[in-house]
C-alpha cells in the first residue's frame, strides 16, 4: 500500500535525479516536518495519509505567510522562491474550496447544528472543519462562519 509518504519521497528521489534543487529542497523539508512530526510525543509513530495532508498544508501556509511578509517588505526575489515552493506544496493538497461551496457547505452545517448566532460559532466551526477536511483555509472558514451567523 503506498501512502503520501511514500509518494513525496519517490518525488524527492524524481526532483533529484532530475537536478530539479527548488524541488528537491522543498520535497526535503516536507519530509524533514513529516518525521518530526512522527518522532514528536512520548513514541514514534507512523503518519496517516491525513495527517500527513496536515503537515503538507502547514509548511504550505507558512510558504503563502512568507511570501506575503517578504513582498511587503519589497523583496520580490524571496517572495519568488516561497511561491515557487508553494507551487510544489500546492501539487499535493487536495482542490481548494471556491467561496460559493464553502457557504453552501457553512450554511448546511448551521442548519444541522441549528445554530442561531455567534455563541455556537465553535460548533459551527468544529463541524465545518470536519466536512472541509483541508480543502479550505480555517481563516476563510472562520470569516464566511462568522459572516452567515451574523447575517441571521
Amino acid at each position: 500500500m503506498s501512502t503520501l509518504k511514500d509518494a513525496v519521497q519517490n518525488d524527492l528521489h524524481t526532483a533529484m535525479r532530475g537536478r530539479e534543487k527548488v524541488r528537491a529542497g522543498t520535497l526535503r523539508m516536507v519530509l524533514t516536518s513529516i518525521t518530526t512530526e512522527e518522532v514528536s510525543g512520548t513514541e514514534h509513530r507512523d503518519l496517516t495519509d491525513d495527517e500527513v495532508l496536515k503537515v503538507i498544508a502547514k509548511e504550505a501556509k507558512k510558504r503563502k505567510e512568507a511570501a506575503a511578509a517578504y513582498t511587503d517588505a519589497g523583496r520580490p526575489e524571496l517572495a519568488a522562491q516561497e511561491e515557487a515552493e508553494l507551487a510544489i506544496l500546492e501539487t499535493y493538497l487536495p482542490t481548494q474550496l471556491g467561496d460559493e461551496e464553502l457557504r453552501a457547505i457553512v450554511s448546511g452545517v448551521i442548519a444541522e447544528t441549528g445554530a442561531t448566532g455567534m455563541q455556537q460559532m465553535g460548533q459551527v466551526m468544529k463541524a465545518a472543519q470536519a466536512e472541509v477536511a483541508g480543502r479550505a483555509d480555517g481563516g476563510r472558514v472562520a470569516a464566511i462562519v462568522k459572516q452567515t451567523l451574523l447575517g441571521r
